[in-house]
C-alpha cells in the first residue's frame, strides 16, 4: 500500500506516542528487527516489541519477512504503507503532525520559519499540488532532515484599506 489514510483514534493513538513515532521513522530507511530497533533507539527490547505491537494492531506496521535464527523465526518489520495522510474526516487534524514535527526536532534549528504569503486558492492548490509531487533523494551520507510543509488558510487579520 503506498498511503495510508489516518482517521481511526487507534491510530492516532499510536502514533501520539514519542517512542512509537520514532519506531515508525526509524522503520523508514529499511525493514528491521525488535533487536536492531531496540539497538538503534537505545531502548530494551520488551518495550520495543511492546510498542511495536501497539503500532501493528493500529495497522501502521506489518512483518516484512521473516527469518530461521538458532531454531526460532526472526520478524523484519516494515511500515504497512510509504506515505501516511490525515483524512479529511479525522478526529485530528494539521496540529497532531507539528505537535510530531516537534518532537523529532533537533534543538536550535536555524531552518525553521514561518512565512505568511497572499494567494488565491488555485495558487494555494497549485502550490500544495507542487509539494506533494516533491521527492527528496535519499542521501546516506548525510544527517537526517524531515521536511514539514503545509499550505493552508491563516487566520491573519486583514487591515482595511488606508482612508
Amino acid at each position: 500500500m503506498r498511503e495510508l489514510e489516518l482517521r481511526e483514534p487507534a491510530q492516532f493513538k499510536a502514533l501520539g506516542h514519542p517512542l512509537r513515532h520514532r519506531l515508525v521513522i526509524a522503520l523508514r530507511q529499511r525493514p528491521a528487527t525488535l533487536a536492531q530497533l531496540a539497538a538503534a533507539l537505545d531502548v530494551a527490547k520488551g518495550t520495543v516489541g511492546y510498542h511495536v505491537k501497539v503500532l501493528q494492531e493500529a495497522g501502521l506496521l506489518r512483518v516484512a519477512h521473516e527469518r530461521q535464527v538458532r531454531g526460532g523465526t526472526e520478524q523484519y518489520f516494515e511500515p504497512a504503507s510509504e506515505r501516511l495522510r490525515i483524512a479529511a474526516d479525522a478526529p485530528v487534524g494539521g496540529e497532531f503532525l507539528v505537535a510530531a514535527a516537534l518532537g523529532e526536532m533537533v534543538p536550535a534549528s536555524d531552518r525553521t520559519m514561518l512565512r505568511h504569503v497572499r494567494m488565491t486558492t488555485a495558487q494555494a492548490a497549485e502550490v500544495a499540488a507542487m509539494l506533494e509531487s516533491l521527492t527528496l533523494p535519499e542521501d546516506n551520507d548525510g544527517l537526517p532532515y524531515s521536511v514539514l510543509l503545509s499550505v493552508y488558510r491563516a487566520n491573519v487579520p486583514v487591515l482595511p484599506a488606508e482612508q
